[in-house]
């Protein structure tokens, strides 16, 4: 009990995490120039106490699950407990193993044995809570490991060192071969003229199945009779009755298009019958939906094998083409279902039907020395080209907004890799040319045209602020979305004092996917001065530039450098930001841990330049609580590990003379501590990285927008394995860079 105390005592010591307190005082930065950014509500980094304990700290029982944040923070695991600090406290709960019935009211009644025992002391009739309160800490003890032990008895037996070293073996065998079948594109020397490909075969898109009439006990009910559909019509019904838990189907413009559209669809005596969506009754239809959801979900594991060798049978066929003779994985070779439109936001269009994709309207784009695919039974292809100039497999308008659908290839293929590859490149050669292009537009903000003025304000907002440049598109087609060169008077609001900063101009409008820009920024006297011309005599919904367009804009750059657009410019900043960020927030001296928190930080300035948002994760909170938990049974451990280290160094000393056995245990403990720090230090790491993530989306911007060479030579310069930055799939598509990169790589 004597020990208990003095690793209570220690428990409640101060641990000063001195590394993470000097990290965490890098404020995220945004991107160069004179702008402040608040593109993104400020993430809370997980503030210490003087006590070194977290200030937002949730008590709850710890967990087994660790759930894992987005991002490499996932990377950092937890290492197995040291038995030498393996607490044993009296009423300490063991984890309750999976299959084994939940805890009750008593241990004493958890196994014959007890029972048993209980028996020979005359304590059957005895209640459990009265069988609890009388049992020792010792029987608890020997119970808990009794159970223990057998259960671990029916587990799998561990692998021999052998079996381990074999398997890991293999498992680099694997990888060598991988590295030696991957075809070196970057490699080779490129095609001229605009050209792609010079032989490319494969078999189309795979469609999906026809539909299925419903079950004789499946009813559709109109008006609180039965009604039985037509096909097409109960095909329509069927895709509504399935979206009924969602709030789309109590929209007033969702269920208008759905009726209107699945009227079409019906019978004239279904339409002459069914004219009020009110009095329809889809309620069969989402039971029989709800059931194949949860036995999907039930399914045995011999069920799952069966349909995953069943779409392996597909992949296999369908998923991969020929590329000059190179086998390539196709992206997307599967046709979308037909559909309701749900569209992002509030989008005039949703509830309209999306029509079953037909092998008729589909073009199909490949070699002529290829064999032509077979279009499905009965069925005939709407047309067959053979264009090199294109990366696109086959393609197809939709119906919903009259845009063109393609099937390419995966993100890991020539085709892909050599667009980004050029990308990038476009993307640095902007930046030996950028100052000029900033001195002329900033010279523009006094020209005499209202139209040169209108381009040098947007040109600035899209190189300080890293705006989208906005794409013309017809009232009332899609979401009210904009982006630069179409925002409205009613988007900006200006501020000649705002929060100690003066020419502040406030941002609000919904950008791509109807995603909120938000943003207060402090500009140059002229911008401001001009915004100030460009708003007077206008209305609310009047354009803010109301003499350009995206396309005049583009046509501007494209003569001041070859293939510049607007956004080759949100690249360049987005990449130029993470090299800054990385160069000022980096220490070679940090462990892996604190250097992937640096990383991140660096991730997270060019996700909030670049307004990458999410929203929290529905179960952020208890995964933040589960991890807070994790990390108080961490210092407790870290305190019984001191405990035992002062110990085992008294009684060395009291032994007098050296004594091997004793200067071993010592080391032992020594190791103990430090390994028990290092897991403590990863899990705050941990703990402050998915904070700061909560509502910061850093996957768009590492795979889209940041040379992945700036990536990979930060590795190299700090000793970080590229594994912690790019999963397998992005190490596959990022497969040239990883190749090709050297330490002293700048952007």
């Amino acid at each position: 009990m004597g020990r208990e105390k003095d690793a209570k005592g220690e428990g409640k010591a101060k641990h000063k995490a001195t590394k993470l307190k000097r990290l965490s005082d890098h404020a995220s930065a945004g991107a160069g120039g004179d702008t402040l950014m608040n593109s993104a509500k400020p993430t809370k980094s997980t503030e210490k106490a003087d006590n070194g304990k977290s200030k937002n700290k949730v008590k709850t029982p710890k967990t087994e699950t660790l759930e894992s944040a987005n991002s490499p923070s996932k990377l950092v695991k937890q290492e197995p407990e040291d038995e030498d600090f393996t607490v044993k406290k009296k009423g300490l709960k063991r984890k309750r193993i999976k299959d084994e019935p939940m805890e009750g009211p008593s241990l004493s009644t958890a196994t014959p044995t007890s029972k048993k025992k209980n028996k020979q002391h005359g304590q059957e009739d005895k209640t459990d809570g009265e069988a609890q309160k009388k049992k020792s800490t010792k029987r608890t003890e020997k119970l808990v490991k009794k159970e223990e032990e057998e259960h671990s008895a029916s587990k799998k037996p561990k692998r021999t060192k052998e079996e381990i070293e074999e398997a890991r073996q293999m498992k680099i065998k694997k990888k060598e071969e991988e590295e030696q079948n991957r075809w070196r594109w970057w490699e080779e020397e490129k095609y001229e003229d605009g050209v792609k490909w010079k032989f490319l075969e494969h078999k189309g898109p795979y469609f999906p199945p026809d539909y299925q009439s419903l079950p004789d006990n499946v009813h559709f009910y109109y008006d609180g009779k039965k009604v039985k559909l037509s096909l097409a019509a109960e095909e329509v019904a069927l895709f509504f009755a399935q979206m009924l838990d969602h709030e789309y189907t109590t929209k007033k413009v969702f269920r208008e298009n759905f009726f209107k559209d699945w009227r079409k669809e019906m019978t004239h005596e279904e339409m002459s019958l069914i004219k009020d969506l009110d009095k329809c009754n889809f309620g069969d239809i989402h039971a029989m939906h709800k059931a194949k959801v949860e036995a999907r979900k039930n399914m045995t594991k011999e069920e799952k094998q069966v349909l995953k060798e069943a779409n392996q049978k597909i992949v296999d066929e369908y998923g991969y083409c020929l590329l000059d003779h190179h086998k390539e994985r196709i992206g997307n070779f599967k046709i979308e279902p037909p559909g309701l439109f749900r569209g992002r936001g509030e989008h005039p269009k949703q509830g309209m039907l999306k029509k079953r994709i037909q092998p008729e309207d589909v073009i199909i784009n490949c070699s002529k020395e290829s064999c032509v695919p077979v279009p499905p039974a009965g069925h005939h292809w709407k047309e067959v080209r053979h264009d090199n100039t294109v990366t696109w497999l086959a393609s197809w308008t939709e119906n919903i907004q009259g845009s063109i659908k393609y099937i390419m290839l995966n993100a890991n293929s020539k085709l892909k890799g050599e667009k980004d590859w050029e990308k990038y490149e476009v993307a640095r050669k902007l930046k030996t040319c950028v100052d000029d292009i900033r001195n002329q537009y900033l010279q523009d903000l006094k020209s005499k045209e209202m139209g040169t003025r209108q381009r040098a304000v947007a040109l600035y907002f899209i190189d300080k602020l890293a705006l989208r440049a906005g794409n013309e598109k017809e009232e009332g087609e899609t979401a009210d979305t904009v982006g630069c060169c179409s925002l409205r008077v009613e988007h900006i609001t200006l501020h000649e004092q705002l929060e100690g900063n003066e020419c502040v101009v406030e941002f609000d409008f919904l950008g791509k996917d109807s995603i909120r820009y938000y943003n207060k920024v402090p500009v140059i006297r002229k911008v401001f001065k001009n915004l100030k011309l460009f708003l007077e005599n206008k209305q609310p919904g009047d354009d803010l530039f109301d003499r350009l367009n995206t396309s005049m804009l583009n046509k501007h750059l494209s003569s001041l450098m070859l293939g510049l657009t607007a956004k080759v410019f949100r690249t360049y900043n987005a990449s130029i930001t993470l090299q800054q960020q990385l160069k000022e927030l980096t220490n070679k001296s940090d462990n892996v841990a604190e250097k992937l928190l640096s990383y991140n930080r660096a991730n997270r300035a060019v996700a909030i330049l670049c307004n990458h948002q999410r929203a929290p994760p529905k179960t952020f909170d208890q995964s933040m609580a589960n991890l807070q938990a994790k990390i108080d049974g961490r210092k407790e451990q870290l305190a019984l590990a001191k405990t035992e280290l002062k110990q085992a160094k008294k009684e060395a000393k009291a032994k007098g003379s050296p004594d091997p056995k004793l200067q071993t245990l010592v080391e032992r403990k020594k190791a103990a501590v430090k390994r028990c720090e290092e897991q403590l230090l990863k899990m705050e790491v941990q703990a402050t990285d998915r904070e700061e993530n909560k509502q910061i989306a850093l996957g768009t911007s590492k795979l889209n927008y940041l040379d992945p060479r700036i990536s990979v030579a930060w590795c190299k310069n700090t000793e970080v394995p590229v594994e912690k930055i790019y999963n397998k799939s992005q190490r596959d598509k990022f497969a040239w860079a990883i190749d090709m990169t050297e330490a002293d790589f700048e952007f």
